[in-house]
């Protein structure tokens, strides 16, 4: 989806799904796809990335709050944050994304919510 010259990075906590990812990109023979062990803190650099695609993970985070400032911190100004979360109801979705004015939702799909920058 994001051609020869773009850049996928896989984050998440867990190691073992970090290892699948690599070992699927590695088969596959996907040379854009960086993983990234962390609960939060990226280390990418500030205003990079285009879209965000965070899906069902919300609900099992214990410090939420840091993991949308940093979702902020990286995307760019005109980003987009992709999000589902299966577990959650709409009204909870659009308050955890939306809370301390961090996104505005830009669109409610059938599964999915985009939500845009919100620069404060």
């Amino acid at each position: 989806m994001v051609g020869p010259s773009g850049k996928v990075y896989a984050v998440d906590i867990n190691p073992v799904a970090i290892e699948m990812v690599q070992s699927l990109a590695s088969i596959r023979q996907l040379k854009n796809v960086e993983t990234i062990l962390t609960d939060y803190n990226t280390g990418l650099f500030e205003d990079s990335v285009d879209v965000v695609c965070f899906y069902d993970t919300l609900h099992t985070l214990k410090e939420p709050q840091l993991v949308m400032e940093e979702l902020h911190r990286i995307l760019k100004p005109d980003g987009i944050l992709s999000f589902r979360d299966s577990y959650m109801k709409e009204d909870e979705i659009i308050e955890g994304v939306t809370r301390k004015r961090l996104f505005k939702l830009k669109k409610k799909g059938k599964r999915t919510y985009s939500f845009k920058k919100d620069e404060r």
